[in-house]
């Protein structure tokens, strides 16, 4: 594909000031017009790309350069706009904030340095006048490689006030590419890790994301940033489309025993191990390329969802269960017996088990004390505290997902606590200021609390595959 496709990333001088609305709004404006979108999200939030695809109709994906590598930002972003006619990016915090303690890595100014994409920022206006100048030129002139092209006041209260606040603006000359009041219908429901997402609330988000297009249509010139999008230019560095049939590696990253030891380079066709991978409204975090590696290794990759379904899919090989919200399902999770068990069965087989998060929480033998899984010898609950943040991770041993001494980097966020928090053999070591163990290897069973990325070392979904395959 070209590797020019028209691009925006929509960004704020911080968290809250109206990103989500603009550019879920933007994504459904643009699609109402009759154009291809592609929707992609700076960092590893899972939330927000279920409304993007509600906007688009295409799959949201993430875009995080700490996860993942600054190398594959590009390629990842070209996999996922191919056949689009122009991509929305919605950035993450404030546009310079970024990895602690890591400078500008996986900062929405970072992605878009690494796209060559222009910047159009969401400024909530809602106190404030004149210095609205001041806080545009501040953020357009910090990094002279990052190009600012427009900014979209929110919040607006009045007629006058919008006309104070576009006089500043014309001595920053920044131009103002839309306003936009408040409006009731827009507001999307949070909880503890942020918003509700798509699968727990679809009919009202469905009206929520109409609401978003109507308002960005009806209080932005679309012209304007349309032709902003067109005008991005090629990705730099040439870069070509990531693909999950050979991806990338990263070489100060990967380890060479990530690839099986014995097979072909190419899956065995005649034999595709069954992947169930739980969905469902329990489990809502994942990214796309996952099931797209799986796939490509040689999996027929199955969704289930552990609220309502009592069996694994037919022939089940191998199970992934990723992140979401365990703590609020409880009582219905720990209800359907019958998958516990079907659970527990398969990982006491000796089959591959991969967990992340919300999937760790199941596996344990309860969850604000009403059974779980039982595959795990802990105990799981919430508690008020945040946990959240980068990890960079290496495996103490030998699993179903990686070697002893692979190194990758993941992400922790979560209000529960698990006890113990590491088995006899722990998942990760986690390096850094506080380095610690964490996790679970027991068999073919890996489960763990950081979510990780796994384009960035595609070894892992080979290897799992292959495991299947073999067990």
């Amino acid at each position: 594909m070209s590797a020019s496709v028209p691009r925006l990333v929509i960004a704020a001088p911080s968290s809250g000031s109206g990103k989500t609305t603009v550019a879920t709004g933007l994504m459904a404006a643009f699609a109402a017009r009759g154009l291809a979108v592609s929707p992609h999200k700076v960092g590893p939030d899972y939330i927000d790309p279920g409304y993007h695809a509600l906007a688009t109709g295409r799959v949201g994906r993430n875009l995080d350069a700490y996860l993942c590598g600054p190398e594959l930002v590009g390629p990842l972003f070209l996999h996922g706009a191919q056949g689009c006619d122009i991509a929305v990016v919605e950035g993450v915090m404030g546009l310079y904030d970024g990895a602690a303690g890591e400078g500008e890595l996986a900062s929405t100014a970072h992605v878009a340095k690494l796209l060559g994409a222009p910047v159009v920022l969401v400024v909530d206006a809602s106190s404030q006048s004149r210095s609205v100048a001041a806080l545009v030129h501040g953020f357009a002139s910090w990094d002279p490689e990052v190009r600012v092209g427009g900014v979209i006041l929110n919040k607006v209260a009045s007629d006058r006030h919008e006309e104070l606040l576009r006089e500043a603006l014309e001595q920053a000359g920044v131009p103002v590419l839309g306003v936009l009041r408040r409006v009731p219908q827009v507001d999307t429901p949070s909880r503890h890790l942020g918003l509700v997402p798509v699968a727990e609330r679809h009919a009202a988000a469905v009206e929520a994301v109409a609401a978003m297009g109507a308002q960005v249509s009806d209080g932005c010139d679309l012209g304007a940033l349309e032709a902003l999008a067109r005008a991005a230019g090629a990705v730099p560095g040439g870069s070509a489309p990531w693909t999950p049939a050979s991806p990338a590696h990263h070489p100060t990253r990967s380890d060479e025993r990530l690839t099986p030891p014995s097979g072909p380079a190419q899956p065995d066709k005649q034999r595709a191990p069954v992947i169930a991978v739980a969905g469902g409204s329990a489990f809502t975090f994942s990214y796309a390329e996952h099931t797209e590696l799986l796939a490509s290794a040689g999996a027929e990759v199955v969704a289930f969802d552990p609220l309502r379904d009592e069996e694994l899919p037919e022939g089940t090989a191998g199970l992934v269960i990723g992140g979401g919200f365990p703590e609020v399902y409880a009582s219905e999770l720990s209800a359907n017996e019958p998958l516990r068990k079907a659970v527990a069965a398969l990982a006491e087989s000796g089959a591959p088990v991969a967990a992340e998060c919300a999937g760790l929480l199941y596996l344990c033998r309860e969850l604000d004390g009403l059974p779980m899984c039982g595959v795990l010898d802990a105990g799981a609950r919430m508690t008020e505290r945040l946990t959240l943040g980068y990890r960079d991770a290496v495996a103490i041993g030998d699993s179903v997902l990686a070697a002893a001494g692979t190194r990758m980097r993941g992400h922790e966020f979560h209000r529960t606590v698990v006890e113990p928090g590491s088995g006899a053999e722990p998942a990760w070591g986690v390096r850094g200021p506080r380095p610690r163990v964490e996790g679970f290897v027991q068999r073919g069973v890996h489960a763990s609390y950081l979510h990780t990325h796994w384009a960035s070392e595609p070894g892992v979904a080979r290897r799992f595959v292959e495991r299947c395959r073999t067990s």
